[in-house]
């Protein structure tokens, strides 16, 4: 590995995946707070996976990219009993984690040299807001995505190119109707219908 950039940019860019990461944490949590315990086990858009399934994904992840480059995110919380509070205390400990130095090395992505500030903030934050609509759909509440959401979605999905719709990634494309929403649109791009 090679250090990716001088101090005080690293430091900047450091600030800038805690923010990103704690905005999106915020968002999700407000969803997965209010989701009824039966609700749990609703099919999400996700094919195949839950409600519960897609927090479980979010937070195995996070963790698997984390810990191989060295963060200490301390056990595994257990998603299937209670799917919001391993949330809660999974993001609790990648917040942590994102209040001490962050690696500033590279490593090799799946888009090429990268790091894993950039890598959380490129992908993981992105996954986040994808995935609270996600739990928001299966259960019935208001995912209440912003317009900076549907902004950073829609950039993502863009810079993924041909790789957004490999397997087990996203759905194919939908037709987007003629005077559709922003959101109709952007969730279309992902196979999702709004």
């Amino acid at each position: 590995m090679t250090t990716s950039e001088d101090d005080g940019g690293h430091e900047q860019r450091e600030q800038g995946v805690a923010a990103a990461y704690a905005a999106a944490d915020a968002a999700l949590r407000r969803v997965l707070d209010d989701v009824p315990t039966e609700r749990w086990s609703a099919p999400s858009p996700c094919e195949g996976w839950t409600a519960a399934d897609v927090v479980e994904h979010l937070v195995t992840t996070q963790r698997a990219l984390l810990e191989e480059h060295g963060a200490r995110l301390g056990p595994a919380p257990e998603v299937g009993t209670d799917p919001a509070r391993a949330w809660r205390t999974h993001a609790d400990a990648v917040r942590t984690v994102l209040g001490s130095p962050v690696p500033a090395t590279t490593f090799e992505g799946f888009f090429g040299p990268t790091t894993v500030g950039e890598t959380l903030e490129r992908f993981y934050v992105w996954d986040m807001v994808v995935h609270r609509w996600d739990v928001a759909r299966a259960v019935g509440l208001d995912p209440d995505l912003t317009s900076a959401e549907l902004d950073r979605v829609d950039r993502g999905a863009e810079g993924f190119g041909d790789a957004l719709h490999m397997e087990g990634i996203c759905a194919p494309a939908l037709d987007v109707p003629a005077g559709a929403s922003r959101e109709t649109a952007v969730l279309a791009r992902l196979g999702r219908r709004a």
